[in-house]
């Protein structure tokens, strides 16, 4: 009797930990062009140093949709992205603070926690359109300026990097 329990809880371990494997997917190889290198504290590395991801690989991901007044658009935009905490949990990043840098030289320091305080985008895509480079994109942070009052300060607007190309995870 001892045995055949012995045997059942082996085989339910078994199965709970295959399950488990079976649930953890590597971040795949990059294909495209890559719009975006995510590195320092991060589990998941599709490059040597770093997780990179091009265009496909963010639009694999789950999407969010909003619109938000700006303080550089004279209406509200409709933006597309995935979620930042999405990318992140992606490259299995685990650190307290981001250095966002843009193509432009820009560089901002986030709070890692932002992700996850607010729904925070890495918007490709305004007004339906894939965002071009001249224009903020390819990839732009965009907070839900308008879901609350808090939002719509000098703090969150500077750490709306556009033209990002990086993010180092500290």
């Amino acid at each position: 009797m001892r045995t055949l329990l012995s045997r059942c809880v082996m085989l339910s371990l078994s199965a709970v930990l295959m399950v488990g494997a079976a649930s953890v997917q590597a971040l795949e190889p990059a294909k495209g062009k890559v719009i975006l290198t995510i590195s320092g504290k991060v589990g998941e590395k599709n490059s040597p140093d770093a997780a990179v991801f091009d265009l496909a690989m963010l639009e694999k991901l789950p999407q969010q949709k909003f619109s938000a007044q700006t303080p550089w658009d004279k209406k509200p935009i409709a933006f597309q992205g995935p979620l930042l905490r999405d990318v992140l949990a992606a490259a299995k990043a685990s650190g307290t603070t981001l250095k966002a840098a843009a193509l432009n030289d820009y560089q901002t320091t986030i709070p890692a926690d932002d992700a996850n305080k607010f729904d925070v985008i890495l918007a490709y895509k305004m007004n339906g359109e894939l965002i071009p480079v001249r224009t903020k994109g390819p990839l732009f942070i965009v907070y839900p300026f308008d879901s609350k009052a808090e939002l719509r300060s000098a703090t969150y607007y500077e750490r709306s990097a556009w033209q990002l190309k990086s993010l180092t995870v500290e």
